[in-house]
């Protein structure tokens, strides 16, 4: 009889987050580098709370941080930076982690709550490290713990974990 261990969804939660450093150890340099936005039209406020609108070929580069998309909205409040929303067909998200290793992602829209340190995406994402993959239709990331939420929502997630890689290959 084949059983499944009791302690079986918490290894499986455990292989998700493997796959999800790609978020949480992104290159920690990239947060106190300057923000670069370039886009084929802006409105809104720079300074002060409000919102900047971004629309036509949006990109931005922070570091080793690098979007893209079609609209992409940056919320300030109290006079900081509090929330980047992207939009797109897809938005492309590419990284470099602590460890030199890329990460990329895309979806049809990222959320970045800076002040929560939660990035969610939605509709067809997919985010990619040489660690594996997680795909679906909505994947919420905290980054300060780590906890990752997806699917729930009727769809199906696919995750895909690489093999460690031995030695001697």
């Amino acid at each position: 009889m084949n059983r499944t261990p009791a302690n079986a969804p918490l290894l499986l939660a455990a292989l998700i987050l493997m796959l999800l450093p790609a978020l949480a150890m992104a290159k920690s340099s990239d947060r106190n580098q300057a923000m670069e936005i370039e886009s084929d039209h802006q409105s809104g406020v720079v300074d002060g709370d409000g919102s900047t609108v971004l629309s036509g070929n949006v990109a931005l580069k922070q570091g080793t941080l690098d979007i893209k998309a079609d609209k992409g909205e940056i919320i300030r409040k109290n006079g900081d930076l509090s929330q980047a929303i992207f939009t797109g067909s897809p938005v492309t998200m590419k990284q470099q982690l602590d460890d030199g290793s890329p990460m990329t992602a895309v979806a049809n829209r990222v959320e970045y709550d800076l002040l929560a340190d939660v990035v969610t995406f939605i509709g067809d994402y997919t985010v990619k490290s040489p660690k594996g993959s997680n795909s679906g239709q909505k994947m919420v990331y905290d980054l300060k713990s780590g906890n990752m939420q997806s699917g729930g929502d009727g769809s199906r997630v696919r995750t895909v974990i690489q093999p460690k890689k031995t030695g001697g290959n």
